[in-house]
């Protein structure tokens, strides 16, 4: 149950970043809820209910009523529950559309681009997405010195909404290091960001939820498998 009696749960998936974000913001917020893993492979009636459009993880259910996507649910949480816990989108309109801004380029950009790099139908597409990503994560470490004004987190003093949508990334941000053997924020390239995936990281509430790497590296290895034997049954 969430503050004052209101029911809260949300329906996820372990391995999704998208479904940490969620984690994240109701824990930054400090507010208590239910959490209900989703099987992907046999969806259930209840995710099937409150999401008939993308049937999709995460779906956060408020009284009843079913909010879903990701920056939507976080955006969400921030003004439902407004009154408990720190903000987490900033008062001042115009710092509220740049927040909003950032978070927005982190999905239709780098995330697009990171898609691209790993699952590209030939190489070249490959080595295009991966040169689309290396630019926008330099181009968002301009967002986070824009934001941040020289504080620790892109929120100012504390973690904010463009923390909580980059952040839930960390968990697959470091599988893909620890898999190339290389920093995705290279502290030589993109010292702000590499600083801040640390200092994001370590807090108590992130630490929490964010899934273990090792089993990460396990899911992601047995996904690839299952890809692969379903390509070769189709040749």
């Amino acid at each position: 149950m969430a503050a004052g009696g209101e029911e809260l749960k949300l329906i996820g998936s372990w391995a999704s970043p998208y479904v940490v974000r969620v984690h994240i913001a109701l824990r930054l917020k400090g507010i208590p809820y239910e959490s209900v893993e989703e099987d992907l492979k046999n969806k259930s009636e209840l995710l099937l209910k409150s999401n008939p459009v993308h049937k999709k993880v995460p779906v956060l259910i408020h009284n009843g009523k079913p909010v879903c996507e990701s920056s939507v649910i976080v955006q969400y949480i921030d003004e439902a529950f407004a009154g408990v816990g720190p903000s987490l989108l900033p008062a001042d309109p115009h710092e509220r559309a740049v927040a909003r801004f950032w978070a927005a380029f982190i999905d239709d950009t780098l995330l697009k681009a990171s898609e691209q790099a790993s699952g590209g139908k030939t190489e070249e597409e490959k080595a295009e997405g991966k040169a689309k990503a290396a630019a926008a994560i330099v181009t968002l470490e301009g967002g986070l010195s824009e934001c941040s004004k020289g504080k620790p987190f892109f929120g100012g003093e504390s973690a904010g909404f463009v923390d909580v949508i980059l952040g839930g990334l960390l968990g697959w941000v470091r599988v893909i290091d620890a898999m190339q053997g290389a920093k995705t924020f290279d502290p030589s390239r993109t010292p702000l960001l590499a600083a801040w995936a640390e200092r994001f990281g370590q807090l108590e509430q992130v630490e929490a939820v964010m899934p273990d790497t090792q089993r990460l590296m396990e899911y992601a290895y047995a996904r690839a498998m299952q890809a692969a034997a379903a390509a070769g049954s189709t040749n």
